[in-house]
């Protein structure tokens, strides 16, 4: 089984299925294509129908897109429960995750954690942080995501520190905004956590040890 990622610093999307991956103790083998160099768009071509990272290969198929990989997981290793086990948990589970995975573009583009905002590993080991982004649709980005982590925690929530209480999908979608969160220096109470309970659920994200792991591992790769 091999998981072609981009940029381990940069590749926000093939840090989501790694994590889903890690969680269900799969043996697979990493290939990283760095993205932004010169032919990066020509070699990419020659293994993804997309063009796009990240991308498994498993029994001589390729699945690709970050949440088809999530979904062949949670199908592959039921007893992994990457899904909650409850009906309405996991309808609610499956829903903010799509809506993570088709939306909030200005948070996306305004806080980007590509090369100039030094990445993801920048949010972990990185000396500086980048000035929070000031624009309205950010904001909203923002607030919409505080009443999700919020509204699951609060219905859901109670059986540990992520979304759902146990790890599932959702909380790997939800990493690199959490990375984000830190990296921009974004103020999530003045965004509607009035408890810091966003906030708690972002730190018990970055703390997971899948993620640290994936730092270790951009670190070494610079």
């Amino acid at each position: 089984m091999e998981l072609i990622l981009g940029n381990l610093e940069f590749s926000t999307w093939s840090l989501r299925p790694w994590l889903v991956l890690k969680r269900c103790g799969a043996d697979f083998t990493v290939t990283e294509i760095p993205l932004y160099g010169d032919g990066w768009k020509d070699r990419l071509a020659e293994v993804s129908p997309s063009g796009k990272v990240p991308l498994l290969k498993v029994d001589g198929e390729t699945i690709w897109d970050s949440l088809s990989i999530a979904v062949w997981c949670a199908e592959r290793y039921p007893t992994a429960q990457l899904w909650p086990a409850e009906a309405a948990a996991r309808w609610a589970a499956r829903s903010v995750t799509c809506e993570m995975h088709s939306g909030f573009m200005a948070l996306r583009t305004d806080c980007s954690m590509g090369p100039d905002a030094g990445g993801v590993i920048h949010t972990m080991v990185g000396p500086d942080r980048a000035p929070p982004p000031t624009g309205q649709a950010v904001a909203d980005d923002v607030r919409r995501l505080v009443e999700i982590f919020r509204d699951m925690r609060a219905r859901f929530g109670a059986g540990g520190p992520y979304l759902f209480g146990d790890w599932s999908i959702p909380d790997a979608f939800f990493t690199p905004v959490a990375a984000r969160f830190r990296h921009y220096q974004i103020d999530l109470a003045a965004h509607g956590d009035v408890d810091g309970v966003a906030r708690a659920y972002c730190e018990a994200l970055l703390d997971q040890p899948d993620f640290h792991e994936w730092v270790r591992l951009a670190t070494t790769a610079r």
